[in-house]
């Protein structure tokens, strides 16, 4: 069974940076595609960036591209998204996900391509 545990939210100031974690468990996170999404109150849960560690590039929406940046570390099955020039616009619950099997070289940017998330981190982001 794959679980994801996000961690890093909080309260931040416009212009500030938070970085999020997604620790993975029970298969080597490195060898499949894993993602970030977000959900605001009131609307759709949309895609912030995904990468495929199996050969596959990293995407991110263009309303986060050149503030954010994903990565992982290895050693300690974790997934990582920086977070630098928040915008109040940037608050929502943010959610790992984990798909369970990906075509190497193809990276998943839809939510129902995904089989595994995490319980959400909270991010605000105050004007």
């Amino acid at each position: 069974q794959v679980q994801l545990v996000e961690s890093g939210g909080g309260l931040v100031q416009a212009g500030g940076s938070l970085r999020l974690s997604c620790a993975a468990s029970g298969r080597t996170f490195s060898s499949y595609a894993m993602g970030w999404f977000r959900q605001a109150p009131g609307k759709e849960r949309e895609f912030v960036a995904a990468i495929n560690w199996n050969g596959g590039r990293s995407y991110y929406a263009d309303s986060v591209k050149g503030r954010f940046a994903i990565s992982g570390d290895n050693a300690k099955n974790t997934m990582y998204l920086q977070m630098n020039s928040l915008k109040p616009e940037d608050t929502a619950v943010y959610y790992c996900a984990a798909d369970k099997f990906t075509p190497r070289g193809y990276t998943p940017t839809r939510v129902h391509e995904y089989d595994y998330w995490g319980q959400g981190a909270q991010v605000t982001v105050s004007s």
